[in-house]
């Protein structure tokens, strides 16, 4: 039975990192955890929440395949640049527009900061994290009632571009998933591509068995550039996800490619 327990956000504990400033908020669905290098107003963020949200709800509106549709569909010429790049993102890993959506505003938002002069930003919407730092950053998997969850911890190491964080989950949250994995944490170019990738590949996990195929499948995303898949006592991982180990005394399974 999936439950919905994440939204109670503890896992934000789980991101580390040197000291930064951190600003929270929340408009309607949207909550959001920021940290920058340098002090940052609630408002502007409060700002352009509002924004992004307006665009998708109008254009839904417009066209409610957008928000109903679990394939990629195309959006009109006209649509706002937040709808046109969720579209792009779907269609790269197959599913529907709103398997971006909180990627989308995370991703947004990110890119607002670094344009505004801001060196280190981390956007937390729900789980999906847009991450541009400049030292080492280490982020937790929470995975529901597996075992592994919150003990399976990804460093994330200084780029000089940002990565997109997702997770998605067949037995945690709200969202809707076709699978059963307990998480499914997607590294990418961005995290509109990680959170439509994030959702594809979890649909494609029912048991420990399918982690391989779905590892080839994920890996195939055009910006994709690493996956882990946590599902009972089963991680499974490839790519440039650099993972700290669990407790060996846990004895659980590690798959790596």
């Amino acid at each position: 039975m999936k439950t919905t327990l994440y939204q109670d956000r503890f896992y934000r504990e789980w991101i580390y990192t040197r000291r930064l400033y951190e600003c929270r908020v929340s408009v309607m669905e949207t909550d959001l955890q920021v940290l920058t290098d340098k002090p940052l107003e609630a408002g502007f963020l409060e700002e352009k929440i509002v924004s992004f949200r307006a665009d998708i709800e109008q254009y839904s509106i417009r066209d409610d395949l957008f928000q109903k549709n679990l394939k990629p569909i195309v959006v009109e010429l006209t649509a706002p640049s937040i709808v046109k790049k969720m579209s792009r993102a779907a269609r790269l890993a197959n599913v529907g527009p709103m398997a971006a959506v909180a990627g989308a505003i995370a991703q947004g938002i990110g890119e607002c900061l670094i344009r505004k002069g801001y060196r280190d930003v981390i956007v937390e919407n729900g789980g999906d994290i847009f991450l541009k730092s400049r030292m080492p950053v280490r982020v937790g998997i929470f995975a529901g009632d597996s075992p592994l969850s919150g003990k399976i911890f990804l460093r994330i190491n200084p780029q000089s571009t940002f990565h997109g964080i997702c997770t998605s989950s067949g037995t945690v949250g709200h969202s809707l998933s076709f699978g059963t994995a307990d998480a499914v944490v997607v590294i990418a170019d961005n995290a509109l591509i990680a959170d439509a990738a994030a959702t594809a590949v979890a649909n494609r996990v029912s048991s420990a068995s399918d982690c391989e195929s779905a590892l080839n499948f994920g890996m195939a995303i055009r910006g994709v550039r690493g996956i882990v898949i946590i599902i009972g006592r089963t991680l499974a991982a490839r790519g440039e996800a650099v993972i700290l180990e669990p407790n060996k005394k846990n004895n659980l399974p590690v798959s790596r490619r």
